[in-house]
C-alpha cells in the first residue's frame, strides 16, 4: 500500500509509511493551544491519525465566558497519513519544528485560521513507557514548543483577533490506548492508577516546561523541568530531572488550587507560582468522552458540542482531565521576578497518597 509519505525519507520499518508497526494503539498527534495573555480566551486544537485502526480525527475549542464551545470531525484514513485534514480542520506545516498553521473552514458557527510560531527549538521529553502488568500501556515520545499564535478565530460570529496570544504545542507519537477501550482486564495489573501534571509556561524572554508521571506512592516514572530562553537551539536550556510541584488541591476534588514549582539551580532554587484562573476540560477535544482519539465514526463525521466550563461536576470522570489557565511568577535568584501564564494540566486517577486521594 503506497501512499505519499513514501515519496519522502522518512521511513522507521521496512513496510510502506501506511503500516505502523503491530500495535493496534498506534498514534501520532498534534496539539496546540494558545491563550490571550490575561487569561480570557483561549483555543486548543488535537489531530490524531490512527494508522491501524484506520482513523483520523481533528478538534478545536474555543473557551471564553465560561464557555467551551467544541467542533469535532472524524474520518476514515484511508491509510493515508500525509493528508492534514480532517473535514474542516486542517493543518499547514509552514516550516518544520518553528511555524505552523491551523485552519477551521467555517462550520457549525466556528471559524478561524492561527498560526503557531516556535519562540525556541523544541524540547524532547524523556521517553514514555509504562505497563499495566504484562502489558505496554504507553510508549511514546513527544516533543514541546512554546509558541506565539496569531489569527483569528469566530464562534457564532464573534470575531476574536489572536495577536500577542502566546501558548504551547506538541508533536507525540508510540502507543498509547485510543479508540474502542479493551474489554479484557488484565490479571496482574492492579488498580487502574495515573498521575499527570504538565505546566509549559510563558515568560517574557523564556519558557518553562514542567511535567510528572508518578506512581500511588509520589515516586516519579517519568519527570523533568526545563528553562528556555528564547531563540534557543536544540542543546540550549536548563533541564533537571529534579523539580518539585507541591499542590494545594480544590476540597473534595482533584483539582489544583495553586501550585509551586521549585527548580533546583546552581544560584539556588527557582520558583514558579501557579495561580488558575480559568478552566479548559480536555474532553472538548477528544479526551474522553463521545469523541474520544481513534474512535470509529464512519466515513465522515463533524460534530458541534457546548461545555460549561465555569460550572461543571468536578468529580464527574469525564471532567478529571483539564489544563486550567494560570497566572504565574517566576522567582530566580539574583533576577527580578516575571509574570506570565500558561496551563497546569491535571489528571489524577486512582489513588495518589501524597495528596490524600
Amino acid at each position: 500500500m503506497l501512499t505519499k509519505g513514501d515519496d519522502y525519507p522518512i521511513h522507521q520499518t521496512p513496510e510502506p509509511i501506511a503500516y505502523a508497526g503491530t500495535d493496534r494503539n498506534f498514534y501520532d498527534r498534534y496539539f496546540f493551544n494558545a491563550y490571550a495573555q490575561d487569561g480570557s480566551a483561549f483555543v486548543a486544537v488535537a489531530f490524531g491519525v490512527y494508522p491501524a485502526l484506520n482513523v483520523a480525527d481533528a478538534h478545536i475549542a474555543i473557551v471564553k465566558d465560561g464557555k467551551e464551545r467544541c467542533l469535532h470531525a472524524s474520518r476514515v484514513l484511508g491509510m493515508e497519513r500525509m493528508d492534514i485534514r480532517v473535514g474542516p480542520i486542517a493543518i499547514d506545516v509552514v516550516e518544520p519544528l518553528k511555524v505552523l498553521r491551523v485552519t477551521v473552514a467555517g462550520t457549525e458557527g466556528i471559524a478561524g485560521e492561527v498560526t503557531f510560531e516556535g519562540r525556541s527549538f523544541p524540547i524532547e521529553e524523556p521517553r514514555f513507557v509504562r505497563r499495566n502488568g504484562p502489558r505496554v500501556f504507553m510508549d511514546y515520545t513527544r516533543l514541546t514548543q512554546n509558541v506565539r499564535a496569531s489569527g483569528w478565530l469566530e464562534v457564532d460570529g464573534e470575531r476574536i483577533e489572536v495577536a500577542g496570544w502566546v501558548g504551547t504545542r506538541d508533536r507525540s507519537w508510540g502507543i498509547r490506548p485510543v479508540g474502542a477501550p479493551d474489554p479484557q482486564p488484565v490479571p496482574g495489573a492492579g488498580l487502574p492508577q495515573f498521575f499527570w501534571q504538565w505546566s509549559p509556561i510563558n515568560f517574557q524572554d523564556r519558557s518553562v516546561f514542567f511535567h510528572v508521571n508518578a506512581d500511588a506512592d509520589g515516586k516519579p516514572w517519568n519527570t523533568r523541568a526545563v528553562i528556555l530562553p528564547d531563540g534557543a537551539g536544540p542543546e540550549g536550556g536548563y533541564h533537571t530531572e529534579s523539580a518539585t510541584m507541591a499542590t494545594e488541591l480544590i476540597p473534595g476534588t482533584r483539582h489544583a488550587k495553586s501550585g509551586v514549582l521549585t527548580i533546583p539551580m546552581e544560584q539556588g532554587a527557582a520558583t514558579v507560582t501557579l495561580e488558575p484562573v480559568g478552566t479548559f476540560l480536555m474532553r472538548g477535544i477528544g479526551y474522553g468522552g463521545e469523541w474520544r482519539h481513534g474512535g470509529f465514526k464512519g466515513e465522515l463525521s463533524v460534530a458541534r458540542e457546548d461545555l460549561d466550563c465555569a460550572n461543571f461536576d468536578k468529580t464527574d470522570m469525564g471532567n478529571l482531565h483539564i489544563q486550567a489557565i494560570s497566572k504565574c511568577t517566576l522567582s530566580v535568584p539574583g533576577q527580578a521576578d516575571q509574570q506570565g501564564v500558561g496551563v497546569f494540566e491535571q489528571l489524577i486517577l486512582g489513588p495518589y497518597r501524597p495528596l490524600g486521594v
